[in-house]
């Protein structure tokens, strides 16, 4: 279980410093900072693949449709969730992005009713009118939707759902994705070459160039951490480790890219973290009602 911990809390230290990574090269278009993504992903897999003599599971997903359709739907909410991630890091949104990863543990219950007909408990459906309230007292405050966060939080909530019930794990469905990806992935930078916006061509630092194509190992390496993680330790510690993330990017939001946080915005937050608390002690505590 120790080992565990450490895979999965690694996972998400490295994804709540990840406002550091994109911050650096914001230079670069956020669509093609994905299509570089994109791109290098399937480089390191690939490799990675390679090593592990990991490739039997390909020849039998591309003759199962329905396999390849549950992951065409995945790989483009990933698209959409990767996105907006990396346009707000680079438009000075990152506390509304990491708002995102907070409220996500409340749309996956949601969307576990919506969809998979899962029945909610009082404590859950309490924590979901809390934090309900928490998005439309930001709404009121700021005059408009925090759409980042709801955007983040709907397409990361939608991807984990059909993760949940895919044919493959971890490093297998993420290769499937960023191959189904890859030919649009590379026609966007062939077309960004053609007419001599390539960024990872023209510009000066080879820093930049270097920090793009980390983008394969960056994406990959703290996924395949936090899957073994997640197979050696209970879900309520991973439920209680995941808030990991968003509280760095916040933090960082706050003290290093010095974005504002008025009263109005902090009540709303801490309106939302109440119900975040009343989910994780409402599942704790039927975790220990049911041992």
């Amino acid at each position: 279980m120790n080992t565990g911990i450490f895979y999965a809390t690694f996972a998400f230290f490295c994804w709540g410093l990840f406002p550091l990574y994109f911050h650096a090269i914001g230079e670069v278009p956020a669509l093609e900072i994905l299509a570089h993504r994109m791109l290098w992903s399937l480089l390191f897999l690939g490799l990675v693949l390679t090593v592990r003599q990991q490739w039997k599971w390909l020849p039998q997903v591309l003759r199962n449709p329905r396999v390849l359709g549950s992951f065409v739907a995945s790989s483009l909410l990933l698209t959409a969730n990767w996105f907006v991630y990396i346009w707000s890091v680079n438009n000075g949104h990152v506390i509304d992005a990491s708002l995102g990863y907070f409220i996500n543990p409340l749309i996956n219950v949601l969307l576990g009713l919506l969809v998979l007909k899962e029945k909610l408990r009082r404590g859950q459906w309490l924590a979901i009118g809390v934090a309900a309230s928490g998005v439309l007292w930001l709404t009121w405050s700021a005059g408009q939707l925090p759409w980042i966060a709801l955007i983040l939080g709907i397409t990361f909530g939608g991807y984990g759902l059909l993760r949940k019930t895919a044919a493959l794990a971890a490093l297998e469905g993420l290769s499937l994705e960023t191959m189904l990806l890859f030919p649009l992935a590379l026609a966007y930078v062939l077309w960004l070459t053609m007419h001599g916006q390539n960024t990872f061509l023209n510009t000066p630092s080879d820093g930049t160039r270097w920090l793009l194509a980390a983008a394969g190992p960056i994406t990959a390496i703290p996924l395949v951490m936090f899957a073994a993680g997640a197979r050696k330790i209970p879900m309520s510690v991973l439920g209680l480790l995941q808030y990991l993330s968003p509280t760095m990017q916040a933090l960082l939001g706050v003290w290093v890219f010095h974005e504002t946080f008025p009263q109005a915005r902090l009540i709303g937050f801490v309106i939302i973290w109440a119900a975040l608390a009343l989910y994780v002690a409402e599942g704790l505590w039927m975790s220990k009602r049911a041992k």
